[in-house]
């Protein structure tokens, strides 16, 4: 992957999202935010999806994440395109993916913001885009029984899931991630489909580390280290 450590680069956030999502054989999958290209670029190594989509809006990002794309010889199974969530069913159309992936911005407000458009700050905080364009926009462009994924904070998820119904996005599975098994946690990676029944399943929580710096068995084995 190519990135630039001075701007924004891809986290174990988004190894979880690309490991959790399920794009089945012969479906087309997009992922907002998509930032360095990482998801879209995992997803064409874990799953079977016939095509894979990235959309940012950061000119310099997007540039990153195509110059990967051919770097791993990709072209023709990843696309990433420029552009704002808030309009991507005008850019792609209506129920045009299976599936929609998104590691969003998990800040709101302006605490910590030193520069509004500074490209870390656009990354973590909600200043070009919230939950609610995420969602209804995802809800846009997915397919009637199509499914969203997305990996954030939990101390939004009362805001999360009354956003996702709001759009017709029924949350169907839900997994907490804890940094260690002792402390609270984390993140929450959550499925929705679009016109869905109610129904959520819970699954077991996922622990990142041992110990310090050591990861756990799961999480080796979603870096394809199973050791």
């Amino acid at each position: 992957m190519i990135q630039n450590p001075s701007l924004f680069c891809y986290g174990i956030d988004a190894v979880l999202l690309a490991s959790y999502a399920k794009v089945k054989r012969g479906e087309r999958a997009m992922d907002f935010c998509t930032g360095s290209g990482i998801v879209p670029i995992l997803l064409k190594a874990k799953t079977n999806g016939e095509h894979f989509s990235g959309l940012e809006i950061q000119e310099y990002s997007a540039e990153m994440a195509q110059r990967s794309v051919r770097y791993n010889h990709l072209e023709n199974d990843v696309e990433i395109f420029q552009g704002d969530v808030k309009t991507a069913s005008q850019q792609f159309g209506k129920e045009v993916f299976d599936v929609v992936t998104c590691n969003p911005p998990y800040m709101t407000g302006q605490h910590g913001l030193t520069n509004a458009l500074e490209a870390k700050t656009i990354a973590r905080h909600e200043v070009l885009c919230s939950f609610d364009d995420i969602a209804k926009e995802a809800s846009a462009v997915l397919k009637t029984k199509g499914r969203f994924y997305l990996v954030h904070r939990p101390f939004r998820l009362a805001e999360i899931f009354s956003t996702l119904k709001k759009y017709h996005l029924e949350p169907k599975r839900m997994q907490l991630v804890y940094p260690f098994v002792d402390k609270e946690p984390n993140m929450v990676l959550i499925e929705a489909m679009k016109g869905g029944n109610p129904r959520i399943t819970v699954e077991k929580p996922l622990i990142v580390y041992e110990m310090p710096g050591v990861y756990t068995k799961d999480i080796r084995e979603l870096y394809g280290d199973g050791r």
